[in-house]
């Protein structure tokens, strides 16, 4: 005789079989469109681009072709030179605002606009948005011997790691703002539902790649950070094998920190960047 199974475990077979497929369709939706959730690109034309550019007096900065690759002040001084690698929304001419910071120490600051972001095309992607910020460190010094440091802010801090990494002696040193240690520990943070660790293809994991530079860096938390956590940071500055310090804000959240030439935390970071640099006062 064949034996039957009673009516209610079937049903519950059959429950559990749609409840595996709902959410191995989830996983799926999550690995295709992750990219999507993970950049928030502003998009417009390069005229549109410039026009902005002009009405906060920065000119376009470009490649050897003549293509553009960011934004920066007109006049150029032979400055300590600061590439600014901005987040995961919006553009870089949106973070103007970090130049007078810059410049209040005495840097030049430099915007890079990332491959999809503002008037560039291309792809977002942890390996094209790395490749590219190299090829405009050495575009940096192709310019001028002056020092080049890498600002990263959030997403930018992974970028400027494995730059700094990849290229430890061409940077002078790092300054991180709201920066994680490994993205797919974020992922998890916000998503625990799904097993991000398997299916997060742009892995970000800065406190592997950190073990590669050993000169100075400086790290700024948002104790309040609701995107990537304050620990985050405090993880990576415990990860890292040069010269490190902390400045931590404790009532910013992740898109507040203070951003007011000549005051703290900036100022201090970048004086310490540049005494531990070998640049002096």
């Amino acid at each position: 005789m064949v034996r039957s199974w009673p009516l209610w475990i079937v049903s519950l077979f059959k429950w559990v079989a749609w409840g595996l497929g709902i959410y191995a369709g989830l996983c799926l939706l999550a690995f295709l469109t992750q990219r999507r959730m993970m950049y928030f690109p502003d998009r417009e034309t390069e005229p549109e681009a410039l026009q902005r550019a002009v009405g906060i007096r920065l000119v376009s900065w470009q490649d050897a072709q003549g293509r553009l690759l960011g934004w920066r002040r007109a006049a150029r001084l032979g400055r300590a030179r600061v590439l600014v690698l901005h987040g995961n929304a919006g553009d870089a001419l949106g973070r103007a605002g970090y130049l007078p910071v810059l410049e209040a120490a005495g840097f030049e600051g430099v915007l890079l606009e990332y491959p999809g972001y503002g008037p560039r095309e291309g792809e977002r992607s942890e390996a094209s948005l790395v490749a590219d910020a190299r090829a405009a460190l050495r575009r940096l010094n192709e310019e001028s011997g002056a020092p080049v440091f890498l600002l990263g802010e959030s997403l930018g801090s992974g970028v400027a790691v494995q730059v700094a990494a990849a290229e430890p002696k061409s940077v002078a040193g790092l300054l991180l703002a709201t920066p994680f240690a490994r993205m797919t520990e974020v992922a998890a943070h916000h998503y625990p539902y799904l097993p991000m660790s398997l299916i997060l293809r742009d892995r970000w994991d800065s406190l592997g790649a950190i073990h590669g530079y050993h000169g100075p860096v400086a790290i700024v938390v948002a104790g309040r950070d609701e995107v990537v956590g304050a620990a985050q940071g405090r993880r990576l500055a415990q990860g890292t094998v040069g010269p490190v310090r902390v400045w931590e804000v404790p009532q910013a959240s992740h898109n507040e920190l203070p951003m007011i030439p000549g005051h703290s935390p900036w100022s201090e970071a970048l004086t310490f960047l540049r005494g531990r640099s070998g640049m002096g006062q």
